[in-house]
């Protein structure tokens, strides 16, 4: 079993999948508006990237800022369509106005996807009980992994807080896999790696020259190498 850690990179487009998938991505998650951090893309865009790529990619469920779920017919209507289109792995995760998870719509949704794999995304990291949320969440029919900095403020905030859950991993409500990602820096991977963590998600760390510019091949290498070596 190859211990080849996992690097995932946000893509708005085809062209940003197409670098991504050069500088030796694993898996993408693909989104619009990253000004409002990530909204569910047009189909057409996602028929592009799957189109121009072979890797796997996780589409995003949000239909606005922030972590309610707004109108979640609509959305499992989108859910629909895109599965219809091909789509096959997604990103969701929404709160109630207190910080609870939103299990009604978690539920909704995760039903419309029948058992496709999903990443509940760093709502986790605004949750008022992180813990009672992971645990909420369990066997939950297709959640694999949590996207998560381990603070709202990011990695530097939430190391302590990886490392912990990491060690807690196959504990209930700990099952999935961490996916780390909201302020990563190559200078984390060293501590994260050695606490066993093995999956990575970077998005402005792809674009050095910012999110108006094109995932840079080269960056997203520079990643794959610090991972692999």
């Amino acid at each position: 079993m190859s211990n080849r850690a996992l690097l995932e990179v946000i893509a708005l487009d085809a062209a940003d999948a197409v670098a991504a998938e050069a500088g030796g991505a694993d898996r993408l998650e693909l989104v619009t508006d990253i000004a409002a951090d990530g909204l569910t893309p047009p189909r057409a865009v996602f028929a592009a990237v799957r189109a121009a790529v072979d890797i796997p990619l996780r589409v995003m469920l949000r239909a606005a800022d922030g972590f309610a779920a707004g109108d979640v017919a609509a959305l499992a209507a989108e859910a629909r369509a895109l599965r219809a289109e091909g789509a096959q792995e997604f990103v969701l995760g929404f709160l109630t106005a207190d910080g609870a998870p939103d299990l009604a719509a978690v539920e909704t949704l995760a039903a419309e996807l029948e058992g496709c794999p999903w990443t509940f995304h760093r709502a986790l990291d605004r949750a008022a009980d992180r813990e009672g949320l992971r645990k909420a969440l369990a066997d939950r029919p297709g959640l694999d992994t949590y996207l998560t900095a381990g603070a709202a403020d990011g990695v530097d905030a939430g190391l302590p807080v990886l490392l912990a859950e990491a060690a807690r991993r196959g504990e209930p409500g700990y099952e999935a896999r961490i996916l780390v990602g909201g302020g990563l820096r190559l200078d984390h991977l060293p501590a994260l790696r050695g606490a066993g963590i093995d999956a990575f998600h970077i998005g402005g760390a792809a674009r050095p020259e910012g999110w108006t510019h094109p995932v840079s091949t080269a960056a997203v290498a520079q990643w794959r190498r610090a991972l692999d070596g």
